[in-house]
């Protein structure tokens, strides 16, 4: 069931983002531990998504969304984490650039004194979707 809503998430980036053939697109779909809902949604936004913000206006990606979804047993998963990159040299200066924009962040945000591994887990990532014309 994960392979089917996987097609279908990638098709759904693949469409409603771009159609530029170059974009390549990064999904990892999290789970949020022990209901600590709050602290998760607090660190995506305040991290996750903050990098990205700052990522685009410095032409580092072409996109970015930060979604919430129905945990359930074809889905289990809250989150749904995309980047699109304009390019090949986009996605392959991800990790510099990602790195640069970290060290000038300031460091990590939490809402409270737990840790990300005790709020939230990685269930699956796609890395280098191509999109189609």
């Amino acid at each position: 069931m994960k392979f089917k809503f996987l097609c279908i998430i990638l098709l759904f980036c693949c469409i409603s983002f771009s159609q530029n053939s170059e974009n390549i697109t990064t999904i990892e779909t999290v789970e949020i531990l022990n209901n600590n809902k709050k602290e998760a949604i607090f660190y995506f936004k305040n991290n996750w998504k903050v990098l990205r913000e700052k990522a685009v206006e410095k032409g580092y990606v072409f996109s970015f969304q930060l979604m919430e979804t129905t945990f359930n047993e074809e889905t289990p998963f809250h989150l749904l984490l995309v980047t699109t990159y304009s390019n090949k040299e986009q996605y392959e200066n991800r990790e510099a650039h990602f790195s640069e924009l970290i060290k000038a962040s300031g460091g990590l945000k939490l809402l409270n004194d737990k840790k990300p591994a005790e709020f939230r887990k990685s269930v699956f990532s796609v890395e280098g979707a191509k999109h189609l014309k």
